[in-house]
């Protein structure tokens, strides 16, 4: 048996990693000027929302609170990405931010819940609103969110903690929409029980937001193939090398955002061995992978025939 393991590419040259339209310092500027916005934002948003008595403003802060965990997170994640693979830790710190991801999601759905108590309670007994106030910040709220939105998109969206917060802003904005246009009900016909009727469309929104989140982190913590990507495909496309004749254990996963791996057995030709055909058959490989697959940390085995007799599990 011998085993081989390159991220170079046919040619002898490391491959150049993926490029992304901003880099980490320029994500940095991005995540935290939208996260100021969104943080003056919210603070004056909780403060009208006590004054006004709206549970929709409120349900809006609340999620604009898992918007500011989302960047914070995202600023977290990027700056423990950047630390360098130590000791234990041979990918470093990346998957920092899937677990950023799944405790953002978490907390959508604690919000939501409960959101969605006060609401049902406020349908039952209604209050007085004071929809003038509630119009007022929820067009601002507006605003404060499509230049957040304007932030973020400048930001690398290939980042699961980044996407997710650029999410939530969007998500945000449908969200004041439909508080501004629960204000105008109120003040037209004083139907206070709109502002609650807001406030459920807003948990429907975290709701839909906290599924997208914690299903994608789960993937990754869970170490699912990449959605993506059709393994059935990336055998038939390791077979289809010459001198190929059998590929068992293979795996695929996701590091992190951007960063998904593989590893899997490959049974070649035994002359491969003796010829020295062996280095330029992984650098094949490997090519194959990232050529057709966008994989470039990937790892085979190569083995000659006669070993499959000595790994009982293969699968």
């Amino acid at each position: 048996m011998n085993s081989y393991s390159s991220v170079g590419s046919t040619d002898g040259q490391p491959r150049k990693p993926h490029r992304h339209l901003a880099g980490p310092d320029a994500d940095r500027r991005f995540l935290r000027a939208a996260l100021a916005l969104v943080a003056a934002f919210v603070v004056a948003e909780v403060v009208i929302a006590v004054t006004a008595r709206s549970l929709a403003l409120l349900s809006d802060a609340g999620h604009m609170l898992a918007d500011i965990g989302a960047i914070g997170g995202a600023l977290w994640a990027i700056r423990l990405a950047a630390r360098p693979p130590t000791g234990a830790w041979t990918f470093g710190w990346q998957r920092a931010e899937i677990i950023a991801a799944a405790v953002n999601g978490i907390t959508l759905l604690i919000v939501a819940g409960i959101v969605t108590v006060q609401a049902v309670q406020r349908l039952v007994h209604p209050t007085e609103v004071h929809g003038g106030a509630v119009l007022a910040v929820a067009l601002a709220g507006i605003v404060v969110n499509v230049v957040a939105a304007r932030l973020l998109a400048g930001a690398s969206r290939s980042s699961l903690n980044v996407a997710g917060a650029y999410r939530h802003v969007l998500t945000d904005l449908y969200g004041f929409l439909g508080t501004a246009a629960a204000a105008v009900i109120i003040l037209a016909t004083g139907y206070a029980r709109a502002d609650s009727i807001a406030a459920l469309v807003v948990v429907g929104l975290m709701l839909r937001a906290a599924w997208s989140l914690l299903r994608a982190s789960g993937r990754i913590l869970l170490e699912a193939a990449p959605e993506d990507m059709n393994l059935d495909d990336v055998r038939a496309h390791l077979l289809a090398t010459s001198h190929v004749r059998a590929v068992h254990d293979l795996h695929a996963w996701t590091v992190t955002s951007s960063l998904p791996a593989l590893s899997a057995h490959v049974i070649i030709d035994d002359s491969c061995f003796t010829d020295g055909h062996a280095p330029l058959l992984l650098d094949q490989l490997q090519a194959c992978l990232a050529g057709h697959f966008d994989i470039e940390h990937s790892t085979f085995q190569l083995e000659a025939s006669a070993h499959a007799a000595h790994e009982p599990g293969t699968h």
